[in-house]
């Protein structure tokens, strides 16, 4: 069956498998055995791709099979663009982390296509959009970001957090931070994420984003 996988994470399996770990339209969070070879661009498996696969259930095993596998979108904006590709980077962890393996979240996959591709289309001020995509994606998991839900976890941050996630989305690309302040705001929203979803938020791309935005 003909299913469209976005990229969260892949595990070596062997010399000639990889483990995808990937949100589905139709199935939520799943993992998939893929079959690689020496000829297989394993750029094809990059944080955030968004492929379509032909996937089957295994009798014998939790691990569905996906082959058949392309790339629906080429994701050139992201690609060629350091900052873009580190973002992807985690806000894939973050999902990764966030949603559980065998969850279907209404709608989820739907809105991480559209977040995904509105990065890969920009073409400028999108420095602060990690953040407003940690906001949405407290929605999409059925959170409500408000400034009184957000104020336990901000501290000294509860002026500048309030002013943005009350902005407009592109008023919001365009409120000046240096990148401390972007990486507090991050930690801080990872935390309530955390919270509210009950899961280990340990997310280790966030120190590369914090050394490139730095």
């Amino acid at each position: 069956m003909d299913t469209d996988l976005i990229v969260l994470n892949t595990t070596k399996l062997g010399e000639s498998s990889v483990v995808l770990h990937a949100l589905s339209r139709e199935h939520g969070r799943r993992s998939f055995v893929v079959k690689v070879s020496r000829k297989t661009s394993m750029s094809l498996f990059l944080p955030l791709n968004i492929l379509e696969a032909d996937v089957s259930e295994s009798p014998h095993s939790t691990l569905w099979r996906a082959g058949a596998v392309t790339a629906r979108y080429p994701l050139n904006g992201i690609r060629s663009n350091i900052y873009k590709n580190t973002m992807t980077l985690f806000m894939s962890e973050v999902l990764y982390r966030a949603v559980k393996d065998g969850s279907r979240e209404e709608g989820l996959f739907e809105w991480c296509e559209k977040s995904i591709l509105t990065l890969d289309a920009m073409e400028q001020d999108f420095s602060n959009y990690h953040l407003r995509f940690l906001t949405e994606l407290a929605v999409a998991l059925g959170f409500s970001p408000s400034a009184e839900a957000l104020a336990p976890f901000a501290g000294k941050y509860y002026s500048l957090l309030k002013d943005f996630v009350q902005a407009p989305f592109a008023e919001s690309m365009l409120i000046p931070m240096n990148g401390e302040v972007r990486n507090a705001l991050a930690e801080i929203l990872l935390k309530y994420i955390a919270h509210h979803s009950e899961s280990s938020l340990n997310v280790q791309s966030l120190k590369v984003l914090r050394e490139l935005y730095g």
